[in-house]
């Protein structure tokens, strides 16, 4: 895997950050609302406020002393907690603004935050209208058929 990107007929693979956020589920549209007014999310011309949201699942932790719920004895298990993940360029300002932004409205004293380089598709816009896996040619918008 080249470290910079590389191409094929169809798309180019680019080098970005991938930011990947904890959070209680209730949080989710707060921090991505707040993240999308530092940077809208992009992907390729036609896209904005890109981003994954995972299903719920249980975060595991222990408060020590300093805690603001206080030092407990046994680990607590938290359902209901996401994954929120998204793409930005690799800018260390924006970077440092972006986890800032993250920090300042999650509800935890310690966001579980992580970022790392990884490669991402993006589509040349090639004419694929034809294609028929995509979903305009198959049973459509998921949206629409709810």
């Amino acid at each position: 895997m080249k470290d910079q990107g590389f191409e094929t007929t169809s798309v180019r693979m680019e080098r970005l950050l991938e930011m990947r956020v904890f959070a209680p589920e209730e949080d989710a549209n707060r921090i991505m609302e707040h993240v999308c007014q530092v940077i809208p999310l992009t992907q390729g011309d036609k896209y904005d406020s890109n981003a994954y949201q995972s299903a719920a699942g249980v975060e595991r932790y222990r408060p020590l002393d300093g805690a603001a719920a206080g030092a407990e004895m046994e680990v607590r298990k938290r359902p209901g907690v996401v994954e929120l993940s998204f793409e930005l360029p690799d800018d260390q300002a924006l970077l440092d603004r972006v986890v800032e932004t993250v920090f300042q409205v999650h509800s935890y004293q310690e966001p579980v935050i992580k970022v790392q380089p990884v490669l991402v598709s993006r589509s040349k816009g090639l004419d694929d209208s034809d294609n028929p896996h995509r979903w305009w040619n198959t049973t459509g918008d998921w949206k629409k058929t709810q």
